[in-house]
């Protein structure tokens, strides 16, 4: 409950007086991984075919280049070793490595659309759908994000992405997932005030203050409108409510659609939040759930894992390192750090 306590305490406090405020933000990057400076990829292919032909394998030359190049360099990388070793760099490297260092090394060597549609296919293929990796995807992508990973999806596996989703869901969960997937949401960063006023009534009115609940209201208000603009509506629903909308869902909802839109509404008031809590989710308890750990690290390694990482440490008091740390070991914890940044 970290996630709530930190982000919905007090909201109702907060008001505002313009009907349009326009939120202008520096370009800045929050990525911990950076292109690697003065790149050759012929080198590198060149280290990475020694290390893997090494006696016993150089684990720590592939975890070295595989950290410290980007994605587009690791994609020249890539080409550049089929074509000088005549076989493909993630096949010589799966049969080089072993358990979690190969499958975080594998993610690494996917292109970011690859690896979404990847872990869509195996949180879709498994034994019983897992519900929230497709949310966590769908939520957290843009519009053109997720027409290239419908292009990959059927490309590598020859399935329709949609068809899929449709046939793992049912219900108020269907409409949701679908809904995300068909994303009309705006990226403009205009706030309409009077929107948000009349959004945060309606969405009061489909929920709290009727026997049942509005599901297809909430969806269709979640998944069109922009994210600064539901921002505005969050808080301006504590003024019309006694609760904050995520507890108002929970006390309404049960089941895959709870789940949903509540993660929705996370991943639009604070989205390092949300991949902090799943990290935490992850490391916490008896095990570790690897699968989460690579997603996350993986794919927001060049988008916002430095504010993941500082959320982390605000709603936990402990570092996402300091946890990697008790949690995993070897090589394979060296390439999480790596992924993370200084401490």
């Amino acid at each position: 409950m970290a996630f709530f306590k930190k982000f919905f305490d007090g909201i109702k406090d907060r008001k505002s007086e313009d009907s349009t405020v326009t939120v202008k933000e520096k370009p800045k990057y929050y990525g911990t991984v950076v292109p690697y400076p003065n790149f050759n990829a012929s080198h590198d292919a060149s280290v990475l075919k020694s290390a893997i032909e090494a006696k016993g394998v150089d684990e720590d030359v592939i975890i070295a280049v595989l950290v410290r190049r980007n994605n587009e360099q690791r994609q020249k990388i890539k080409a550049v070793y089929e074509a000088t070793a005549g076989e493909h760099l993630d096949k010589a490297l799966k049969s080089a490595l072993v358990r979690d260092l190969e499958d975080v090394s594998m993610a690494l060597l996917m292109t970011p659309a690859q690896f979404d549609a990847y872990c869509i296919r195996k949180a879709t293929k498994r034994f019983g759908t897992d519900e929230d990796v497709l949310v966590e995807i769908l939520a957290t992508r843009t519009r053109e994000q997720i027409h290239e990973i419908t292009r990959v999806f059927k490309q590598e596996y020859d399935e329709d992405l949609e068809e899929v989703l449709k046939s793992e869901a049912r219900g108020d969960f269907e409409r949701a997932l679908l809904a995300m997937f068909r994303t009309s949401r705006s990226t403009g960063t205009e706030v309409d005030t009077k929107l948000a006023q009349k959004d945060a009534q309606i969405l009061f009115e489909a929920g709290e203050n009727q026997k049942g609940i509005n599901v297809d209201t909430f969806i269709e208000i979640l998944t069109t409108r922009s994210v600064v603009q539901l921002t505005h509506t969050f808080h301006m629903y504590a003024s019309v409510s006694d609760l904050s909308l995520p507890k108002a869902l929970q006390a309404k909802l049960r089941g895959d659609i709870e789940d949903c839109l509540v993660d929705i509404v996370k991943v639009c008031w604070n989205t390092p939040a949300f991949f902090a809590e799943k990290l935490h989710k992850a490391m916490k308890g008896h095990g570790t759930c690897d699968d989460s750990l690579i997603r996350v690290l993986v794919s927001r390694s060049e988008v916002d894992l430095k504010k993941i990482v500082e959320e982390y440490r605000a709603m936990y008091k402990r570092s996402v390192q300091q946890d990697i740390v008790e949690d995993t070991k070897g090589h394979y914890q060296k390439v999480l750090l790596g992924l993370c940044g200084p401490n």
